[in-house]
């Protein structure tokens, strides 16, 4: 996404304002969980007053991120606001003030920095998903439920429980 400085200048300071759709998908080709990811909406407005350009933008988009239990492709919707600044002075040290070389300024690395900073760490799938992508069972083991644990007894445990009940039976006859 390409700003002019020419343009910027033309405006006199007031903003000058752009909504594109960009590409960022090769970011998915980095070292990250993003699978995929769609083009981006960026809508904002840029302001240059004297040598310093200020962009504020907003970005918008869906990413496609592994789900952290059981890796199937989870959308992420995310809106990230962003304020950026330039100059194009080779005067000005600050690192939070990035250089622009040349009549245009470039603002699809900002666009990528800002969506790989706003990645979430892990998500999770829906419940519906996670009920059609959990392996309920395996070679020598099958996920059961606490209440399925419950109502089944050991069967070696089952003659000790009937011992006890007769011990516990005659003490009461006793009593």
């Amino acid at each position: 996404m390409k700003l002019y400085i020419q343009k910027l200048k033309q405006s006199q300071g007031e903003p000058v304002s752009f909504r594109e759709e960009v590409d960022i998908s090769d970011i998915a080709n980095l070292e990250n969980d993003i699978r995929r990811i769609e083009p981006v909406l960026v809508d904002g407005t840029a302001r240059m007053d004297g040598d310093d350009i200020t962009c504020d933008f907003q970005i918008q988009g869906t990413m496609i991120l592994p789900c952290a239990r059981t890796l199937v492709d989870v959308p992420y919707e995310f809106s990230i606001h962003a304020i950026e600044f330039f100059t194009t002075s080779s005067y000005s040290e600050e690192e939070e003030i990035h250089l622009v070389n040349g009549e245009v300024l470039d603002l699809t690395p900002f666009i990528k920095e800002n969506v790989l900073l706003e990645m979430p760490l892990r998500v999770f799938a829906d419940d519906e998903k996670l009920e059609a992508n959990t392996m309920k069972e395996g070679k020598g083991w099958t996920l059961v439920t606490e209440e399925e644990q419950s109502e089944k007894v050991d069967p070696r445990l089952e003659k000790l429980k009937s011992l006890l009940d007769d011990k516990s039976n005659e003490k009461d006859s006793e009593g």
